[in-house]
C-alpha cells in the first residue's frame, strides 16, 4: 500500500532518491537507510584502515585474510596488528556516543556531553590516582577510571541539583567541575616521576596506540550490561521528551529514570576513557550529526553508536595517515569537535535571524 506522503520504496532506487527530498519517507525507513549507509562506510573505513600502514595491503589482500587466506606476515599484520585497534575505535566510539545520547536526552540540551560535563577529566583523576598509588595494571586502572568517573558525577549532581535538575545549571556546573579536574590532572602530572608521566600524559590526550585485546576486553566486559540497560531504558527516555507530567502520568518516574540515564552514561565513558583516555567531543557530535541524518525528533541510541564508531575511526584514519606526522586520536577529534561547534553555532544564528 502507498499513500502521497508516505510512498513505497519498491519503485526503483532511482525514484526513491527522488523522493527523499521534497516528500518525506517514513520515519523507521528513513532510519534504516541511514543505518544501512553507516554500517557500509564503516566496513570500508574499516579496510582502508586495515590495508593501510607501512605494510601496505589492498583491499583484497584484506579480505583474503579476513576470510582466512593471505601468508603469515600478511595475517599478523592484519589480524594481530591492526584489526584490534580498528575494532577498539568502533566500539570505543559506539560507547561514548551512547553516553552522549544519553546525557543530552536527560538535559535536553545539544551541549550536554560527558567531556563537557567533566566526567572525562573525572576519570582520568581517578586513573591518575590509581596508577600512582596502586599500580599501573588494567583492572587498577578500570577500577579507578570508574570511580573517578563516577565521584565526579555524584559532586557535579549535588552541586547541581538544588531546585531540581536542569540542564543548562547541570552543563555550568559541568564545566566548572572540568576546570578544576584538568587543572588537578596536570598538578597530578607534574609531581610523579617522569616515566609514568609520559605514559599518562599520552593516554590523557585520548589515544588508541597502547590498546590491547586486554584492556578492550576488560573495558566492554564492564560495559556490555550498562548498553542493554540503556537499550532498555530507551521507551522511558522516549517519554521524558513528552515532558515531566506527561511521563509521570503515563506510568514513568523521570527523576529515577534521569539518575539511571546518567549512571549508565558515567559507566560508559569510564569503560571507554579506561582503554583509550578522555576522547573528546564524539560523544557530543554524534548523537546530533545521527539525529540530523535520520531526522528523527528524537535521538536514537543506535544510530548514535553507529555514527561514533564510524567518526572515531576516521579520526584514527586520518591521525594515523593523512597527517604529516602521526598524533593521537584525540587531538582529530577536538578539531572536528571545534568545527562542529562553530557550525551549531551558525546554524542558530541562521535559526534565530
Amino acid at each position: 500500500m502507498t499513500s502521497p506522503r508516505f510512498p513505497s520504496l519498491a519503485v526503483g532506487p532511482r525514484r526513491v532518491l527522488l523522493r527523499l527530498g521534497p516528500v518525506q519517507v517514513p520515519l523507521r525507513v528513513r532510519s534504516l537507510l541511514v543505518a544501512a549507509a553507516g554500517i557500509a562506510a564503516t566496513l570500508i573505513l574499516l579496510i582502508l584502515s586495515l590495508g593501510l600502514g607501512s605494510f601496505p595491503l589492498s583491499p583484497g589482500e584484506v579480505l583474503t585474510v579476513l576470510f582466512g587466506g593471505g601468508d603469515g606476515i600478511e595475517r599478523t599484520v592484519v589480524m594481530e596488528w591492526r584489526l584490534p585497534r580498528a575494532l577498539a575505535a568502533i566500539t570505543l566510539g559506539a560507547l561514548l556516543a551512547i553516553a552522549g545520547a544519553l546525557f543530552q536526552t536527560v538535559t535536553r540540551n545539544p551541549l550536554a556531553s560527558p567531556d563537557i560535563l567533566g566526567l572525562s577529566n573525572g576519570a582520568f583523576t581517578g586513573m591518575l590516582l590509581a596508577l600512582v598509588f596502586v599500580s599501573a595494571g588494567v583492572s587498577a586502572r578500570t577500577i579507578g577510571a570508574l570511580a573517578g568517573g563516577l565521584a565526579t558525577a555524584a559532586v557535579i549532581w549535588f552541586l547541581a541539583a538544588r531546585g531540581g535538575i536542569q540542564g543548562f545549571r547541570l552543563i555550568i556546573v559541568g564545566i566548572g567541575v572540568s576546570a578544576i579536574l584538568a587543572s588537578l590532572n596536570t598538578w597530578m602530572l607534574l609531581q610523579i616521576e617522569l616515566e609514568t608521566a609520559m605514559f599518562a600524559s599520552a593516554w590523557g590526550a585520548g589515544s588508541l596506540n597502547g590498546v590491547t585485546a586486554e584492556g578492550l576486553g576488560v573495558a566492554l566486559l564492564c560495559a556490555a550490561p550498562f548498553v542493554v540497560a540503556a537499550g532498555l531504558l530507551g521507551p522511558r527516555l522516549r517519554q521524558l521528551d513528552l515532558g515531566d507530567d506527561v511521563a509521570a502520568a503515563t506510568g514513568s518516574r523521570p527523576s529515577v529514570v534521569r539518575t539511571i540515564a546518567l549512571l549508565i552514561g558515567v559507566v560508559l565513558v569510564a569503560a571507554a576513557t579506561t582503554v583509550a583516555g578522555p576522547v573528546a567531543f564524539v560523544a557530543l557530535a554524534a548523537p546530533q550529526i545521527a539525529r540530523l541524518l535520520a531526522r528523527t525528533p528524537s535521538l536514537s541510541m543506535p544510530l548514535s553508536a553507529l555514527v561514533g564508531g564510524m567518526l572515531l575511526l576516521a579520526s584514527d584514519l586520518v591521525a594515523q595517515h593523512l597527517l604529516p606526522v602521526t598524533l593521537p586520536v584525540g587531538v582529530v577529534t577536538v578539531s572536528v569537535g571545534g568545527a562542529y561547534l562553530v557550525l551549531m553555532i551558525i546554524l542558530e544564528i541562521r535559526r534565530r535571524a
